[in-house]
């Protein structure tokens, strides 16, 4: 049996081995920024457990991209709660595990459907957001961008298999990375076993079969990672106790925001960190990165709710709206108190460009898994903040050479006004 390692490094506390990294540009642009709810976070990084990164990305004169990263309290060991992020490695891997089984007319709109083969497991077979009303790859990977649907996310998991995202993500060089849980509350065991499922033809013939898989690696775990004073169990019952996050998913932000440049920006990274996608893949990720749920007819969101900067933090507190010069290409995550975004914003209008990768964590009680966190009074302003304190900077950055950010440049979706269907108002996320 083959073990997957992770670091080693033993979690006794944040500073017994190493200091976080903090660049000096970083802090004078953040410290410049004196709102009172900004400063309150950035003079307490080990209470917020805030790390920051900052990439410049400047253009040569053939338009070709370079990238410098600035760190504030950046340590990639100091553990936080990935949450949503997670989605967006599991939605390449779902994208590259189809490009690699190459069997004949199945790919990311092919009509899947699943079955239970272990304890804990659900049928999935029709999906009422999708227009075929069939499920398929494409649609999870829309939900769990667009408003990030955790359904969609156990099931790019139960298709890639817990075995393939580690195995795949490691061999990527991204070598802490853990991945071993869906959002179901399962156990360990439960988690190691993934469902048989079917690629059907529209009239449900069958395609492709891919059996029940189990995950037999073992994985190396680090020293508990225990945070907070007490928490509520699967009965709301108070534990006076830290809550355990010593098996819980794990993967740090540099590694993030690496994963997202690697798509984006695929010749800046080495040739074993790229995904194996094909063109229509990337057009797909970059869409859907981007689009806004008002902008997409399946699924049919709830725009009162599922607002076009709903997960675009750094720019969610200002408005509702965003400006139709600037587009985001992010994935967010949240839960346990845990905010985080991964980045990359594009102005088409100041040609302008920049990533920024954060996490904090505001949970002034100290009891997680109660969904009494400070996120509306600290968290998205603190983030909004931050993303409007770098955009400030960005365009009044001097750069040699103007990006043509055609790339990024999208056709998106328009909703259909006479489209009477109902919205969907409910999503598990």
């Amino acid at each position: 049996m083959r073990t997957i390692f992770l670091s080693t490094l033993i979690f006794f506390g944040r500073f017994l081995f190493a200091q976080p990294a903090t660049d000096t540009l970083l802090e004078g642009i953040l410290k410049a920024n004196r709102d009172t709810i900004f400063q309150q976070v950035l003079n307490d990084p080990q209470t917020y457990r805030l790390q920051i990164i900052y990439t410049q990305i400047s253009r040569d004169n053939h338009n070709q991209p370079s990238f410098k990263n600035f760190y504030f309290d950046f340590d990639p060991d100091f553990y936080f709660n990935p949450a949503s992020t997670v989605k967006l490695p599991l939605a390449l891997l779902s994208l590259e595990k189809l490009n690699r089984m190459n069997v004949p007319d199945v790919n990311k709109y092919t009509p899947v459907q699943f079955d239970s083969s272990y304890e804990g497991q659900a049928i999935l077979l029709k999906d009422s957001s999708s227009q075929s009303r069939l499920p398929s790859i494409a649609q999870f990977i829309r939900k769990a961008f667009l408003v990030s649907d955790n359904d969609a996310y156990n099931r790019m998991y139960e298709f890639v298999g817990q075995q393939y995202i580690n195995e795949a993500l490691h061999n990527k060089g991204y070598k802490d990375v853990r991945i071993t849980r869906q959002f179901k509350g399962f156990t360990p065991e439960q988690n190691r076993h993934t469902n048989q499922l079917r690629f059907i033809h529209e009239d449900g013939s069958l395609l492709y079969l891919q059996p029940a898989a189990y995950n037999p690696d073992s994985f190396y775990f680090p020293s508990p990672i225990k945070i907070g004073k007490g928490h509520l169990d699967q009965n709301d019952s108070l534990i006076n106790e830290p809550i355990d996050f010593t098996y819980a998913n794990n993967i740090s932000l540099k590694d993030l925001q690496q994963i997202l440049q690697s798509i984006l920006f695929p010749s800046s990274v080495p040739a074993y960190q790229h995904f194996q996608l094909n063109k229509d893949d990337y057009n797909f990720l970059y869409r859907y990165l981007s689009q806004y749920p008002s902008e997409t007819s399946y699924p049919k969101y709830d725009t009162s709710k599922f607002y076009d900067s709903n997960v675009k933090f750094y720019f969610k507190y200002g408005s509702r709206n965003m400006s139709r010069n600037i587009r985001v290409f992010n994935k967010v995550g949240w839960a346990y108190g845990f905010l985080t975004d991964v980045s990359y914003v594009a102005d088409f209008e100041n040609k302008i460009e920049f990533m920024l990768s954060a996490t904090v964590y505001v949970n002034s009680d100290g009891i997680l898994n109660d969904d009494k966190y400070d996120y509306d009074t600290i968290g998205y302003p603190f983030l909004y903040q931050l993303g409007q304190t770098i955009y400030q900077y960005e365009l009044k950055r001097t750069r040699k050479h103007k990006p043509d950010l055609s790339a990024f440049k999208i056709n998106y979706e328009k909703r259909d006004m006479n489209d009477s269907r109902p919205s969907i108002k409910e999503v598990d996320n």
